[in-house]
């Protein structure tokens, strides 16, 4: 259950954000999750949208450097110490996390977490074999 992320390289100037989101508002694309990270010229913006393909071509037609990435999606209950459960399986399989991110839950009591993993297949596996819900796009 991969799902698929856009990274969209933005340069750190005054209204490119406003602008990315802009074109996939026009485009009628919707955004379910995102994060940007920066550096001191350029930001990272990863996006996971209702419409990838769409979102990918339209953002590449102006301009943009955009890359499709293949992302896990977790569902985190709202328990103190259920991020670190899962983080826990992860470590004892030796799975390799690039990067993270959540964002708040649309059901009471669950939380949605992204992860990029080294290998998402087995990321995958581990995560089903060891009863954590895995999400697919439609469940974002």
């Amino acid at each position: 259950m991969l799902i698929k992320q856009l990274s969209i390289f933005v340069e750190n100037k005054l209204g490119r954000l406003a602008e990315v989101t802009k074109i996939l508002a026009v485009a009628k694309i919707d955004i379910s999750a995102l994060v940007i990270s920066d550096t001191t010229d350029f930001g990272v913006l990863r996006l996971i949208v209702n419409d990838t393909e769409g979102a990918h071509n339209i953002l590449k037609e102006n301009g943009f450097t955009v890359r499709l990435t293949d992302v896990v999606a977790v569902s985190i209950s709202d328990e103190t110490g259920s991020l670190s459960t899962v983080l826990e399986v992860l470590d004892k399989e030796a799975i390799e996390i690039e990067y993270m991110y959540a964002f708040l839950g649309r059901k009471i009591g669950e939380s949605p977490a992204v992860f990029r993993f080294e290998d998402a297949n087995k990321a995958v596996e581990v995560l089903q074999k060891n009863n954590i819900k895995v999400l697919t796009e439609q469940q974002l």
